[in-house]
């Protein structure tokens, strides 16, 4: 049981080893993984404490010189995101079951993807963690460039620049913290600033720069997520990535951003973060609104749901932003703060199930119209295929926010949290609701709606396998629409303490 974290990471490379070996029998071999790995996650989820603190972690000396020790732990975010990766992973593996070209090479990718990401929730230790952030973007580059669109090369060496740009930030950032500190660990470096002493020893070392060391470590995760201006790589890259790697991309890995902040912008940097509150609360309603309002004009429904999914990350970045101030020991405050950043994780997971099922659907449509996604050339698709029609549209109502589904209840513990912190900002993001709403009933409309065009009159609907794989996920959907405190009796354990230990 203690080495459980060491497990669900080192699984999936195993799992790569034996998918290269696999031939064309590398599916299987990815599936069972990924099986294992999500009833691994499922096993973490149940054993964790309810106190909010660190659970299962494993500790040893590696480098203590260096202040590099192998430390893994995982609390209600750390948990869920396991969860959420194990789970889009196997949808991943479940949408790429057509790939012919080099499918252990293809699958192996997938699985080490999959390690990267298990490995970047798990540790607590910024030299293992950045491993493991690095990692992750090695499989997602070559999966791109070798098995992508017409455009691939370009979209994925633009996709390596930004992030690899993102991360020399957080290496500079964190080098500098153990300069000061001598230490990398991420708890040990939250507790220093939880007391004041931080941002002191930072400046007897090397000066004034905690501001910028923050703005280091903002920049690594607000290309990831991603925050606009910083956002450019993504259309491109979801648009010409095979569609399971968009899945992927969209489903769990911009989720390290978002988990990044959590876990380590606001527990280390969270005075400076406050210092720049007002800022990073623009940066954030721009990406609200802005990506919703992208997403009116594209032409073509991958790049309608990357900036769908820009927009709908923004939404826990507003949340994020507008929780630092100071604590005013006012119970209303800290009621909303809590509040906030309960749809903050409830909504990387929401999200994560929902984009990936909307472009596992996007995939379907794709292979029944010969490579076509344009969003002018469908309509009335509900007619002949009516099942692919009433299961996407879930999805999409999903996406949209409708009561008794999963997004609703995420975005408005969201808003509920942030209109008494910071009323301006979430006034004018309610446009992003707006658009959003316009952007999923414009595709229903266009794709599936109206009279049925020549050349669709006999577009297949979904087969049983296809059904097969994606009832449980729309399930889930509803499940955590009518009961998120599935999710949430875990997670407000851990945000409340959170919230008792961060220093704005």
């Amino acid at each position: 049981m203690t080495n459980l974290l060491t497990t669900i990471t080192v699984l999936p490379a195993i799992g790569a080893l034996v998918a290269l070996l696999s031939g064309k029998r590398a599916i299987r071999t990815a599936s069972v993984f990924s099986l294992a790995s999500l009833a691994l996650a499922m096993r973490i989820w149940f054993l964790l404490d309810f106190d909010g603190k660190m659970s299962l972690v494993e500790r040893s000396p590696w480098v203590p010189t260096l202040g590099i020790e192998y430390h893994l732990g995982v609390d209600g975010l750390g948990a869920l995101m396991l969860i959420l990766s194990a789970l889009v992973t196997l949808m991943a593996v479940a949408a790429s079951r057509k790939v012919t070209t080099n499918p252990g090479l293809y699958f192996a990718l997938v699985l080490l993807l999959e390690s990267g990401l298990m490995g970047t929730f798990t540790a607590l230790n910024f030299f293992h963690w950045f491993l493991y952030w690095e990692l992750s973007l090695i499989p997602a580059f070559f999966l791109i460039k070798l098995w992508g669109g017409a455009n691939r090369g370009p979209a994925a060496t633009q996709f390596f620049v930004y992030t690899m740009v993102g991360s020399v930030g957080l290496l500079l950032a964190f080098l500098a913290l153990f300069v000061s500190t001598g230490t990398m660990d991420f708890e040990a470096l939250a507790q220093l600033a939880s007391l004041g002493t931080l941002e002191p020893m930072i400046t007897a070392h090397l000066g004034p720069v905690a501001l910028w060391l923050a703005v280091g470590v903002l920049l690594g995760f607000a290309v990831k997520v991603p925050l606009m201006p910083f956002h450019t790589w993504l259309p491109n890259t979801y648009a010409e990535a095979p569609t399971a790697i968009t899945m992927l991309l969209t489903g769990a890995m911009s989720k390290m951003g978002v988990y990044g902040i959590l876990r380590l912008a606001l527990p280390i940097f969270g005075h400076q973060m406050a210092q720049m509150r007002g800022v990073l609360l623009t940066l954030a309603v721009l990406t609200v609104v802005a990506g919703a309002w992208a997403a009116v004009v594209q032409k073509d429904l991958k790049r309608v749901f990357a900036y769908s999914s820009v927009n709908h990350l923004g939404y826990c970045l507003l949340a994020i932003f507008a929780v630092c101030i100071p604590a005013t020991g006012d119970p209303a405050v800290t009621l909303s703060r809590a509040a906030a950043l309960d749809g903050v994780v409830l909504q990387m997971f929401n999200h994560g199930i929902t984009a990936a099922a909307i472009f596992w659907f996007l995939a379907l449509i794709q292979e029944r119209s010969g490579g076509s996604l344009a969003i002018d050339g469908f309509g009335g698709l509900r007619k002949p295929a009516p099942i692919l029609a009433g299961m996407m549209g879930i999805a999409l109502f999903s996406s949209l926010g409708l009561p008794g589904l999963n997004g609703f209840v995420s975005e408005f513990l969201i808003f509920r949290g942030i209109f008494p912190l910071a009323w301006q900002a979430a006034t004018v993001a309610v446009l992003g609701l707006l658009i959003t709403a316009a952007v999923i009933l414009t595709v229903i409309q266009k794709v599936f709606a109206g009279p049925v065009a020549e050349k669709w009159a006999a577009f297949p609907d979904m087969n049983r396998a296809e059904r097969f794989g994606l009832a449980p996920i729309l399930t889930l959907m509803l499940m955590l629409g009518l009961g998120p405190q599935l999710i949430l009796s875990v997670v407000n354990p851990t945000v409340v303490h959170w919230l008792a230990g961060w220093r704005f």
